[in-house]
């Protein structure tokens, strides 16, 4: 039983809403778009520069031993703050969740750019992941809660928008702050461009926040444990991963059995079985971001040590989907095509499977290494579609009492997906010869050691799971 009435909902009937506001940037919700927007381009930019400051911060710490953890940390602290903010956002609403989680992404750049060893820095990454994970929970239960169904796809699409932009120039703009001032500033600059967004969006954000709370539920304190039991799993589960050595065993299988169990309680009934409704719309997240991101993790090493391009040409083969994908954002928010959503999602499906065998293609030398670049602007385009779809379609699915627990599920998917397939691909790639291939700074004008089949498993594989996702995206809606 829960303690909220209708009349509190704080998106308005969609027939009283004055023509002003009949847009994410009309009088009721620009305060609140533009607040929120800038939350995640802040958080964008950092994604995408950080990895250019990592390896200059690791050396000059002494800890190039410790890199992985500087990844890993942020990861599992994010997992776990994700199941936390979502039944935090269902009691009290998104205000405290999103603030906290601002000020503790703040807190863990302040702590990386001013970290004296490699283990204050790993540290840093993990109250950053804590920030993270709360605030992007919290983002979806503001837009559950602020905005009516018909401005949701819009709002969406902004979000996938602010990630163009940082992911052109962030890499850039971090190497030339690295090179001139120094890693440092890249962790410290951030922070101070918080306060802006969050001094715009609080009016807007305290209203909806008013929303009665939920009751709360006997279970918290179980969702907490499941919440331990899935970041410590997946945590033991990239250990193993990095590891590779007979020993590694031990924590994959320790791993396995906490995450395993967490999962299927963490997320809804019927989500490992594609069931209809929020479950498929659940697992198709995690399929689409799992096998197009453990893909492109090993696109530009096969770029590198097979086709012999520079690590430079490489990634930017790379540049053209964060374009694609902002389209297909933009495209799903069309209000034409929203009768035609699950069939629109089919289709995005379709690219990203198709996106990753064109890569596989550049396997053989006969083929142009611009084909590379050619589909995985095809991929973005479909993950643009699929991503924010299942977004649109989650909140929908969602009584705004579940909310946040339905939106921290979708974000656990994504992650797990991740983790599990990177790591089994990484196992694969291994197995197969993979990893005898040449180091990037190895390479010049000629390829490294030749490992096509090492590469050719990884990318069936990721293919396989993408394709798995076209028959998911048949489930999407529910009977």
């Amino acid at each position: 039983m829960t303690t909220a009435e209708p009349d509190l909902t704080p998106s308005p009937p969609e027939e009283v809403v004055a023509s002003d506001d009949a847009t994410v940037l009309g009088r009721r919700y620009r305060a609140l778009t533009l607040g929120i927007v800038s939350v995640v381009l802040l958080i964008a930019f950092e994604a995408t520069a950080v990895g250019t400051a990592m390896p200059v911060a690791a050396r000059e710490l002494h800890g190039l031993s410790l890199y992985g953890f500087a990844f890993s940390g942020f990861f599992t602290t994010s997992l776990l703050a994700m199941v936390v903010c979502g039944h935090w956002a269902d009691r009290s609403g998104p205000l405290a969740p999103l603030a906290t989680g601002i000020g503790c992404f703040a807190a863990g750049l302040l702590c990386c750019g001013t970290a004296q060893s490699m283990w204050s820095f790993v540290l840093g990454r993990a109250v950053q992941g804590l920030g993270g994970g709360l605030v992007i929970v919290a983002l979806y239960v503001v837009v559950g809660r602020a905005y009516p169904e018909r401005l949701r796809p819009s709002v969406l699409a902004a979000f996938a928008a602010s990630w163009v932009v940082p992911s052109i120039v962030g890499p850039l703009v971090s190497g030339a702050v690295t090179e001139h001032l120094g890693w440092r500033w890249v962790f410290l600059a951030i922070p101070a461009l918080v306060a802006l967004p969050l001094a715009v969006m609080l009016p807007a954000l305290r209203r909806v926040a008013v929303v009665a709370p939920y009751e709360r539920g006997a279970a918290d304190r179980g969702r907490i444990l499941l919440a331990l039991g899935i970041s410590g799993g997946a945590a033991l589960l990239e250990f193993a991963g990095e590891s590779l050595k007979w020993w590694s065993l031990v924590p994959a299988v320790a791993g396995a059995a906490l995450l395993g169990p967490s999962a299927v309680r963490l997320l809804p009934s019927g989500t490992f079985r594609a069931a209809r409704g929020l479950p498929s719309v659940v697992l198709l997240r995690g399929i689409a971001a799992g096998s197009f991101l453990a893909a492109e993790s090993f696109v530009p090493l096969m770029l590198v040590t097979q086709r012999g391009l520079s690590p430079t040409l490489a990634g930017l083969s790379l540049a053209g989907a964060g374009l694609t994908w902002a389209l297909g954002s933009f495209l799903q928010s069309r209000p034409s095509l929203e009768p035609h959503r699950e069939r629109l999602v089919r289709a995005g499906m379709a690219l990203v499977t198709l996106s990753i065998v064109g890569a596989a293609l550049a396997l053989d030398g006969s083929v142009p290494a611009w084909v590379v670049a050619v589909a995985w602007c095809f991929g973005g385009l479909g993950m643009g579609i699929v991503i924010a779809s299942m977004s649109v379609l989650l909140l929908r699915e969602s009584p705004p009492e579940r909310a946040g627990a339905n939106s921290a599920a979708l974000q656990v998917s994504d992650s797990l997906s991740n983790v599990v397939l990177i790591a089994a691909c990484g196992v694969l790639f291994a197995a197969l010869g993979g990893g005898a291939v040449a180091p990037a700074t190895a390479v010049t004008t000629s390829a490294g050691p030749s490992h096509p089949l090492a590469f050719a498993a990884v990318f069936a594989t990721a293919a396989a799971v993408a394709a798995a996702g076209i028959a998911v995206a048949g489930r999407l809606r529910s009977r």
